[in-house]
């Protein structure tokens, strides 16, 4: 009959420590290999650039935003803790400033969103002479935009020799001078022409990255156009309408020169881009100012924020 043995004894003094399985590595081994610093240290010269050209400005207007300094009064300069702070969110024209940009970047993004998911869905399709539309849809796009807001306020809203005004005087209609009495529909006019091919080329490219073998799968299945739309189209473009809403909020909010050239912030559209530029060039109050573009700096972050998450799940669920 066989006898168990019983296995064999590992005495204390035998038996392998963690630093004999892992002999501690040299320093030049940690940098060479910990984090890939090799990779990282061309990119610092590239790094202390950006931070000395963009933190130190910012960091410099942040002391200024407490600071008391009228350009009128150079000899009363001093601390004033929050009083700027304060002043930008009860002072009533501030307040009306700050309303309207929000308006205008809600309306604005969400416009273009909606022209720039229908061109997209046009621009999908094959036909003839297609290239040549996409260019020409674009074109808006690659104006500059001060060109753009000149264009819009002197060829098309212009109450005398206006596009808009020949129109109507041809159909009989009324004559209305347009900036100045809709003059937040004018500037939110133009920007939605010129935002809007941005969101097309967006979201045109999610449309061309749709699966094939499901859009196949469903046109075996009987699915009808509206079905594909609702159920495969939609939930695909999710991200991309994410995105380009994001993007699109970013640069509306700091719109300044379509309000300048149209409006010069008159009749209730001055944003807060403009207030800023009003107040640091009219009254000029270096500390308002600086307090007022921290502001923006700040809600221009929190977008930015919901972008960089946005585009890394993109981008996640693109690799899967």
């Amino acid at each position: 009959m066989a006898t168990a043995t019983a296995p064999p004894q590992v005495s204390a003094t035998t038996r392998p420590s963690k630093k004999d399985k892992e002999p501690k590595a040299s320093f030049s081994d940690r940098w060479l290999n910990k984090g890939g610093w090799v990779r990282r240290v061309p990119l610092l010269p590239a790094l202390v650039f950006t931070i000395i050209l963009t933190q130190i400005p910012f960091l410099a207007t942040l002391i200024i935003s407490f600071m008391n300094w009228q350009a009128s009064y150079p000899d009363e300069i001093a601390f004033g803790t929050l009083r700027n702070y304060v002043t930008v969110f009860t002072d009533a024209g501030l307040r009306s400033s700050v309303f309207f940009t929000v308006v205008l970047t809600v309306t604005v993004v969400l416009v273009s969103l909606a022209l720039g998911l229908g061109i997209s869905l046009l621009l999908n399709r094959s036909f003839f002479g297609r290239s040549i539309v996409r260019t020409m849809m674009i074109t808006p796009f690659l104006i500059v935009p001060v060109a753009a807001a000149l264009l819009w306020k002197h060829a098309i809203f212009n109450p005398v020799y206006g596009l808009l005004n020949g129109i109507l005087n041809w159909l009989g209609g009324p004559q209305p001078d347009w900036i100045t009495d809709f003059p937040r529909l004018a500037i939110e006019v133009q920007l939605i022409w010129y935002w809007t091919p941005f969101m097309t080329l967006i979201l045109l490219a999610g449309l061309q990255s749709r699966p094939g073998d499901i859009l196949e799968a469903a046109a075996v299945d009987g699915a009808n156009s509206w079905q594909v739309f609702a159920n495969i189209t939609m939930p695909h473009m999710r991200r991309y309408l994410e995105l380009g809403g994001l993007l699109g909020s970013i640069y509306v909010l700091q719109t300044f020169d379509t309000v300048f050239v149209m409006t010069a912030g008159s009749l209730g559209t001055a944003n807060l881009p403009y207030t800023v530029y009003e107040t640091l060039y009219s009254a000029q109050d270096y500390g308002l100012a600086s307090a007022q573009g921290v502001v923006v700096v700040v809600f221009s972050i929190a977008i930015a924020t919901f972008l960089l998450r946005t585009v890394s799940t993109l981008f996640a669920e693109e690799t899967q």
